[in-house]
């Protein structure tokens, strides 16, 4: 008896939704699912460097993580190639490239150093992350998209980056263990937090603005360039703690307003 569709033993068929009418796709888009590789690679590519002590590359493969990871989906909305398979291999990439390789980049770091206590504080950050990106999955379209619930895995990734490629190179000591050990287990748990953080998605990037906005981010890319790691590692750290910042704001104020009101 013959089948509408044959398909392959191992092919991707999706159902998608023309005119109305369901139709069943074979195969994926290569470029957006590209770009998601190469994010995964440098992912992985950070973990193969730390755990060969090379923890500048490490810290910098996560950041070329990050602007890749920035691109496959921007670039799959402007190409028209979303798809159900690209959505769950980004968060699989996702996974790899900002839960897995910045616990194990700080771990061999600094972590491995302090025996089962090391490997709990990292695996605090990895379960944050994955748990993170289990609920940011199951809440796309049902909460605001100007803001995130909980530290996004990619700024808690930088955070994580930031601080072991601003230190790489500084002699072991007591107060860069603790400092380690406040960062990764505080992004860890700010990735499972209600915190609310700007997720900055309302910004018009095709609108006009006056041209004194390109002398701005000419002044941006500058000062980035002039110290990178550290910039970098205090603009993720500044984001991580403004959302428990404003939290404690909102609810002194809304603490006040009930005062008044009584």
């Amino acid at each position: 008896m013959g089948h509408e569709f044959d398909i392959e033993t191992g092919e991707v068929v999706e159902e998608e939704f023309v005119e109305g009418a369901p139709v069943r796709r074979k195969g994926i888009y290569l470029l957006p699912n590209a770009l998601t590789t190469a994010s995964l690679f440098s992912g992985f590519y950070a973990i193969v460097s730390a755990a060969n002590g090379v923890f500048d590359n490490a810290a910098i493969a996560i950041f070329v993580s990050m602007i890749l990871d920035g691109l496959d989906g921007r670039v799959a909305r402007l190409t028209n190639t979303q798809s159900k398979f690209g959505e769950e291999y980004d968060s699989l990439a996702d996974m790899v490239a900002f839960g897995v390789a910045p616990g194990l980049v700080a771990f061999f770091w600094s972590l491995n150093n302090l025996d089962q206590v090391g490997w709990a504080i990292t695996f605090i950050y990895v379960a944050g992350a994955a748990l993170r990106l289990a609920r940011f999955n199951t809440q796309i379209g049902s909460v605001d998209k100007k803001f995130f619930v909980g530290l996004a895995s990619p700024a808690a990734a930088a955070c994580v980056a930031g601080l072991v490629w601003c230190f790489h190179d500084v002699e072991p000591a007591s107060w860069l263990t603790l400092m380690t050990i406040i960062v990764v287990g505080g992004c860890g748990v700010l990735m499972v937090s209600n915190i609310l953080y700007k997720s900055f998605k309302d910004l018009d990037m095709r609108g006009r603005v006056p041209f004194a906005a390109i002398l701005l981010v000419v002044l941006v890319f500058v000062v980035v360039a002039l110290d990178p790691a550290t910039v970098l590692f205090t603009g993720f750290l500044v984001y991580a703690l403004s959302g428990p910042v404003l939290a404690l704001f909102r609810k002194s104020r809304n603490s006040a307003n009930e005062s008044a009101s009584v």
